[in-house]
């Protein structure tokens, strides 16, 4: 795996330059997601003072053609400003830009699903619908390998590694504690991580978030998770099954209740919500991975803590069932479930927007609704 030697040079020597003062002027970085559904861009322009809000921020313009994104011929596409953060890489009173993308036309680029999440999240905006998301992802090493696996073969079995604690259980600990407190620092709302099944696996959790800000905090924490990792000099990596055989993957458990279910007696709600989701499963495995299922059909097998793709189930703290209901929820008949079946890679705004067209607007067939 080709990877840039900058990422090894001396971040000691970068800081004396980092803590020069730049005077009125503040950096902004404009960041947004490529054709690829999962990659990220980012870039850099100085503004006169620091911006209280998204509508301080300039539109700005990069080539599409050079992110899959456009022609050559025609290649002009538009950053819009959309959710903007503390940036914990060069600090107060810089930020960082999460942006849409918009073709020469005006219209919504391919990869931008945040258009449509938000207008569907307009339109329950009274339910007061909350999402949680679990996100796992693998630290490679610049061979490719699982960071920390040895070269030429494999570490001890799967068992002692999760929630591990020690050098032989805990890979890469240095990067997650380092990725949590930048997040923190950027006002992403990040509630925990914890070491996952596959050693070098890791996850956090982002939420509760309501509405479109799902989707801003948890692409803003995976921004951040590249970033952290580049200085690190090892990558970060959301494939749904990094490594074949007896190994876990890597999905994105996404956590859900709207108003009502949150409710005396909400239990009702919730179960009809994941009725209608048993009727809709084909629908929402297209939409849980940027490849239209083909790259979660590697991790749902039925084994390794999952649901088989081809089928849809539910239970109480079932992790092998394709709809979680949490033991406490059950117990008090009122709360949230867990969808089980979203990829490491998934947008997270197709997820929240198929959970909120399916249980909240009731919604059937294999397409969505235009509004």
């Amino acid at each position: 795996m080709a990877t840039s030697a900058s990422s090894q040079l001396s971040k000691v020597v970068k800081r004396q330059y980092m803590e020069l003062p730049q005077g009125d002027k503040v950096q902004v970085m404009y960041i947004w997601i490529d054709g690829t559904g999962v990659g990220f861009r980012c870039k850099t322009r100085t503004v006169d003072s620091e911006p209280n809000s998204i509508a301080d921020l300039p539109e700005w313009n990069f080539d599409g053609s050079s992110t899959y994104q456009a022609e050559g011929s025609n290649s002009d596409m538009y950053l819009i400003p959309a959710a903007m953060f503390r940036d914990p890489f060069r600090k107060d009173p810089n930020n960082l830009d999460l942006c849409e993308v918009l073709k020469y036309n005006r219209k919504t680029a391919g990869s931008n699903h945040r258009d449509t999440c938000t207008k569907v999240m307009q339109m329950v905006e009274h339910q007061s619908p909350w999402f949680g998301m679990e996100q796992e992802y693998t630290i490679l090493g610049t061979d490719g390998h699982p960071f920390g696996w040895p070269s030429n073969g494999f570490p001890g079995p799967q068992g002692p590694y999760y929630c591990g604690v020690g050098a032989d259980k805990a890979y890469g600990r240095d990067i997650v504690e380092a990725h949590y407190r930048a997040c923190l620092y950027a006002g992403v709302i990040i509630c925990g991580t914890n070491a996952e099944v596959m050693p070098a696996q890791w996850e956090f959790q982002v939420g509760p978030c309501e509405g479109i800000g799902m989707g801003d905090h948890l692409w803003v924490a995976r921004f951040i998770l590249h970033r952290v990792c580049e200085d690190f000099g090892v990558i970060a990596s959301f494939d749904p099954k990094p490594i074949p055989g007896n190994w876990n993957g890597a999905g994105c458990h996404s956590n859900f209740s709207s108003k009502k279910m949150r409710e005396l007696g909400g239990l009702l709600d919730l179960v009809e919500s994941i009725e209608k989701l048993a009727k809709r499963h084909d629908y929402h495995i297209r939409a849980y991975d940027p490849k239209g299922g083909l790259d979660n059909a590697r991790r749902l097998t039925g084994r390794h803590e999952t649901s088989n793709i081809h089928e849809f189930s539910a239970g109480v703290a079932n992790r092998g069932a394709s709809i979680r209901i949490p033991r406490t929820v059950g117990q008090e008949k009122k709360g949230y479930f867990e969808d089980r079946r979203p990829s490491a890679n998934c947008d997270p705004y197709a997820v929240t927007e198929a959970l909120i067209r399916t249980c909240l607007l009731d919604e059937d067939g294999d397409e969505p609704l235009v509004y």
